[in-house]
């Protein structure tokens, strides 16, 4: 029996550590949702520790609150959880996103081309000016293994074989990391992968053709890491630029972001942020 309750949805993961509040950032993420888009159901799976923080003002956004069953995560190894958003979403079809990322705009009409695959990964990004990035800078791994240049801030799947096939490849490619990195992979310094490794490698293994849509090329977002901008690392990439925001758009040296926006530092997410998106969503 299928264990989805709806059939459409987003989903996020939220496991605090040490040094970033990601339920906060769901928080935010969720009320942006429900603000922009109209198919706006929101999932959060968080483990044990970060379920005892959940409030009730985070249920009143929160459609499900969905608390991990077997938790594999540790300091080192932070996305190990990842492969099981497949048999935990609530969603028939679910679009799975990177807590530090928002949308300022509908993207309801994406779904449509979404359903060309069973599963699609976000190919390349864009930087502020609204350009693909064509920035090397952080992919150089990706190059040296000829790895599909995917990024894991927005994904799509919907439940069938194909997307089940893929999310068991990914736990393969997870529980089996150290005999990938030091005898498959070329230059691999992770000693565990990230997100954007592991969907690399896993669409590798089940064939790129069928979880992206390179074609589709405004499934992907603007991504505020500094080198894919031309900005220097050495201050949060908000203080380097004209910030602004109106209600959901986000403006870049005066530049209105159309793309959903990957904002990358946790700490763009202030407390005066979460008050406002609040007042915006009737929370209180």
């Amino acid at each position: 029996m299928s264990h989805h309750k709806e059939p459409q949805g987003f989903v996020t993961f939220a496991q605090n550590t040490d040094t970033v509040d990601y339920l906060k950032l769901a928080y935010v993420q969720a009320m942006n949702v429900k603000l922009t888009q109209k198919i706006n159901k929101y999932a959060v799976i968080v483990d044990k520790q970060t379920a005892q923080l959940v409030t009730e003002k985070h249920r009143q956004v929160f459609d499900y609150v969905i608390e991990l069953n077997e938790d594999y995560s540790s300091s080192d190894a932070r996305f190990a959880n990842e492969w099981q958003v497949f048999h935990l979403t609530p969603f028939r079809e679910t679009v799975k996103l990177e807590s530090d990322l928002l949308f300022t705009r509908s993207i309801d009409h994406w779904w449509d081309t979404f359903r060309l695959r069973d599963v699609v990964l976000s190919h390349g990004c864009r930087n502020y000016l609204g350009e693909q990035s064509e920035s090397r800078l952080y992919r150089q791994f990706f190059d040296d293994n000829e790895l599909p240049d995917v990024y894991n801030g927005l994904m799509y799947f919907r439940y069938s074989q194909h997307a089940a096939m893929f999310f068991t490849k990914a736990r393969t490619v997870f529980e089996n990391w150290q005999t990938l990195k030091d005898l498959v992979l070329k230059n691999c310094r992770e000693d565990s992968p990230s997100t954007d490794v592991l969907y690399a490698i896993t669409s590798l293994l089940t064939d790129p053709e069928y979880s992206t849509l390179p074609s589709a090329d405004f499934i992907n977002f603007t991504h505020m890491k500094s080198g894919l901008n031309g900005w220097s690392d050495s201050f949060p990439w908000y203080e380097s630029v004209i910030a602004e925001r109106d209600a959901d758009m986000i403006r870049i040296n005066n530049l209105n972001q159309y793309a959903p926006v990957h904002y990358f530092i946790k700490e763009y997410v202030t407390d005066e942020m979460v008050k406002e998106y609040e007042l915006r969503s009737g929370i209180n």
